[in-house]
């Protein structure tokens, strides 16, 4: 009996891959067995799932920092996620591990994020008595929101590299083995996030004047380089040369490189993210989504699904704002705010 294109592939994996990589054949498995597909390996079929569902769609119209329509070279959570995909990539075939795990990972990372980038996140976590955070959300969607209600029934791998993908302020690479994703691969994504971010969330700062280019401390231009693709080649080639220096034992970033990262996500922070100059805008979207969840509180209707079943309204109303895009919690704030003309008798 001859053997299926996708057990051809796993066994080239087994050939090819570093005796760390994450095969495909070797994962912990689905919540709901599924029987083996003839052509494609496990990860593929979650790298797929992801491209073709509602939530990855909705990225190309949400913010990453600055809002699109507005500009259309800014960033979106989309091309973020396309840039942390391609970095991520990059890595995985340098070190031999598994592409196509990394690729879902980063594909899937953001898919619960707000709309309205980081104001967004703020707002809703303030908003909801349980919290929020965007990580945990993605992991939602792909388990429990997705395809109504059924989820993606992603493999435990791609799970929990999505969960474990954020840090936030925190330690780009975690020595606590419990905050960073199991795999190699999800690791990569983890540091490829942040690589992305840092690099083209400058450079859109400086295509919307909020900074220039100069304003970028000097010791750190000196450390990575004065344009965009040389920052992230110097951030890309540290990580392969120091993770390949363990042996593979984890993914790393040599200490310079990490502190010279680190620093840069806090000029962000600082002179980007939370500008005071944004202030105004900041407050116009903290209204808009402070007002639709008061309204979807007091008047669910359609808009709001019946699942997870057991959840509780506001917890499901989070689901609904969090997976509205920038255009949708616009047009669903008029429609609900703004006065309307009489109609013509």
């Amino acid at each position: 009996m001859s053997i299926s294109i996708r057990e051809r592939i796993e066994e080239l994996e087994k050939e090819i891959l570093h005796v760390k990589a994450c095969l495909s054949s070797s994962s912990k498995g689905r919540e709901r067995p599924e029987k083996f597909h003839s052509i494609r390996t496990a990860f593929q079929r979650d790298r797929d799932r992801i491209i073709h569902c509602k939530s990855f769609r909705r990225l190309k119209h949400k913010t990453q920092v600055f809002m699109a329509p507005f500009g259309d070279h800014y960033r979106t959570r989309l091309t973020h996620t396309l840039e942390v995909s391609q970095i991520a990539r990059t890595v995985a075939k340098a070190l031999r591990l598994n592409e196509d795990l990394t690729e879902a990972i980063a594909l899937g990372h953001d898919l619960g994020h707000t709309p309205f980038g980081h104001a967004g996140e703020n707002t809703l976590n303030t908003l909801l008595s349980m919290g929020f955070i965007h990580s945990e959300q993605s992991l939602r969607v792909v388990e429990q929101l997705e395809y109504e209600g059924k989820g993606l029934n992603l493999t435990y791998e791609v799970r929990d590299g999505i969960a474990k993908h954020s840090k936030g302020k925190g330690a780009i690479l975690s020595q606590n083995k419990q905050n960073m994703p199991a795999t190699l691969e999800g690791q990569i994504v983890r540091a490829s996030d942040v690589i992305a971010y840092v690099n083209h969330d400058i450079d859109d700062a400086v295509r919307a004047g909020v900074i220039k280019a100069k304003d970028i401390p000097e010791h750190l231009v000196g450390i990575f380089g004065k344009w965009y693709a040389s920052r992230i080649d110097k951030m890309v080639e540290d990580v392969v040369e120091s993770s390949l220096q363990t042996g593979l034992a984890k993914i790393t970033m040599s200490e310079e490189i990490t502190e010279g990262v680190a620093e840069l996500r806090e000029f962000l922070y600082e002179r980007v993210y939370f500008n005071p100059a944004a202030s105004p805008e900041l407050r116009k979207t903290e209204k808009i989504m402070t007002d639709l969840f008061v309204h979807l509180m007091e008047n669910p209707g359609n808009l709001i699904k019946p699942y997870p079943e057991g959840d509780s309204l506001e917890r499901r109303v989070g689901d609904a704002i969090a997976g509205m895009t920038d255009l949708y919690a616009l047009r669903l704030y008029e429609k609900f705010f703004f006065p309307r003309s009489w109609p013509v008798l």
